[in-house]
């Protein structure tokens, strides 16, 4: 089955795959001990990636597994999927196969195969992902996200160990293989003997990456035969000047149209780019970010911007720059029995209770009734201060600062048809445990956004922004 080996552009420096994935990998805190899946498709870089991962997996101490995506688009796949689950077996490795769709959605083959794929190995559940991305991938890249019009994130290219941060799915994301040239792996391969399978559609130069690789690579090569080591190394400088332009962004913690306002126009589109790439929401185009910069900063402060982007949503509330995810999810009631954590996914996020003295619900006061989670329907009214009249929810919540697309996804806790608790406003008066007694105090934590590598939102205190990043609403 094994293909034949293509021309391949002259490079000095010969990488062994075994040797650069160990010093990958031997960098990567905490893999000792954790579940690795390799993504084998049965080409020869993913067959000579487990082929290595499998002769370090007792050496560095980790896993490992295989997991191989079926996306249905080759009269071959059939073939490809049975070639991985027997060279599995062979090789005593445990395989997961994932059977995927491809929706184009307005993209190209490509793209829309790549965004399957990624997804089904985000819902792994491993601890990490390694993936057979090698030297010719990275500089071809770079080189067609440069032709794209890309800045300075898309000339970065690969990362040798991402950080992915999922919940529930896969922390990282591996290429030991980035500094290891194709020749490098076939050599590998056929010295080794090892045998796999090759993609018709790898020669079709209608696709982008294959016309770079077919065509552009080996003419580059004639004058330029280091160019894709250059083109790596110059990834490097790019990914040191995107971590230290995002490390300027962070520091603000907080978004504003009116900071956009005042900023440089190249430093405002550099922060809202950190800001969508924070949520994991791809890039705009130029075009398109430029737009969003206009719509925001000529809003007035009571207008209502919703900006559509990526699946989610770009708002102003009350000034304050917020992206939020698509519309509010159908949930059904669910009984809270007793468990410290209810995980709801439908709607972002997981209730959590603990034991509090002097504060939280009086578990007395339900008179055994048990205690319902579910959203508004309108109409509610609620008493969160004894020495005020009730008030209606909706009232409740403007106060407080929850936006209006946020308070139908709130997970409101009743008994026996009575609101008893609400994220940011706390427990009703008539429920609350005395400053003696031991109650049960509900928090509404939401999920981390879908973060894109390396980044993170820091959590502000107070009830308003904690209302919307699900920061312990009491």
């Amino acid at each position: 089955m094994a293909g034949a080996r293509p021309s391949a552009a002259r490079h000095s420096k010969r990488v062994d795959p075994l040797d650069a994935a160990e010093g990958v990998l031997s960098d990567v805190n905490g893999l000792r001990g954790s579940r690795l899946a390799a993504a084998v498709s049965g080409g020869v870089d993913s067959v000579v990636l487990l082929h290595v991962l499998r002769a370090l997996s007792s050496k560095l101490g980790f896993e490992l597994r295989a997991v191989t995506v079926h996306h249905g688009l080759s009269p071959n796949a059939d073939a490809w999927s049975k070639f991985v689950r027997r060279l599995c077996r062979r090789w005593s490795v445990p395989l997961a196969t994932r059977r995927v769709t491809v929706l184009k959605r307005g993209k190209g083959i490509e793209g829309a195969a790549r965004d399957a794929r990624y997804a089904a190995l985000a819902r792994l559940p491993v601890d990490a992902v390694a993936l057979a991305h090698h030297l010719d991938d990275q500089a071809e890249t770079v080189l067609l996200n440069l032709l794209r019009g890309a800045g300075v994130r898309g000339a970065s290219g690969m990362r040798a160990v991402t950080q992915w941060g999922r919940s529930g799915g896969p922390r990282r994301l591996l290429r030991p293989f980035l500094a290891v040239a194709k020749e490098d792996l076939l050599t590998y391969a056929q010295t080794h003997r090892l045998q796999w399978v090759d993609d018709e559609s790898n020669r079709d130069e209608t696709f982008a990456r294959n016309f770079v690789r077919l065509r552009v690579g080996p003419l580059l090569a004639l004058r330029f035969p280091q160019w894709r080591e250059s083109f790596a190394r110059a990834a490097g400088h790019f990914a040191d000047a995107d971590r230290l332009l995002c490390a300027i962004t962070r520091e603000e913690t907080s978004l504003t149209a009116a900071r956009l306002r005042e900023m440089d126009p190249a430093a405002a589109r550099l922060r809202l780019r950190e800001q969508l790439n924070a949520h994991g929401l791809r890039a705009p185009a130029a075009r398109t970010l430029a737009e969003m910069l206009r719509q925001i900063a000529t809003a007035a402060p009571d207008a209502r911007v919703a900006i559509e982007h990526d699946g989610a949503v770009v708002r102003v509330y009350r000034g304050e720059v917020l992206i939020t995810r698509g519309a509010s999810p159908s949930f059904g009631p669910v009984s809270w029995q007793g468990e410290p954590r209810v995980p709801l996914p439908e709607l972002g996020g997981e209730l959590r209770f603990r034991r509090s003295r002097g504060n939280g619900i009086d578990v007395r006061r339900l008179n055994g009734s048990s205690i319902t989670i579910r959203l508004r329907g309108g109409g509610e009214r609620f008493r969160p201060d004894a020495r005020r009249p009730r008030r209606t929810l909706k009232n409740l919540f403007q106060e407080a600062g929850i936006p209006s697309w946020e308070r139908d996804r709130l997970p409101l806790l009743y008994s026996r048809g009575v609101l008893v608790w609400a994220p940011g406003l706390g427990v009703d008066a008539g429920y609350r445990v005395g400053s003696s007694g031991v109650g049960v105090l509900p928090e509404w934590i939401k999920s981390a956004p879908r973060a894109a590598p390396r980044r993170g939102r820091s959590a502000r205190q107070g009830g308003r922004a904690a209302a919307r990043q699900g920061i312990k609403c009491f």
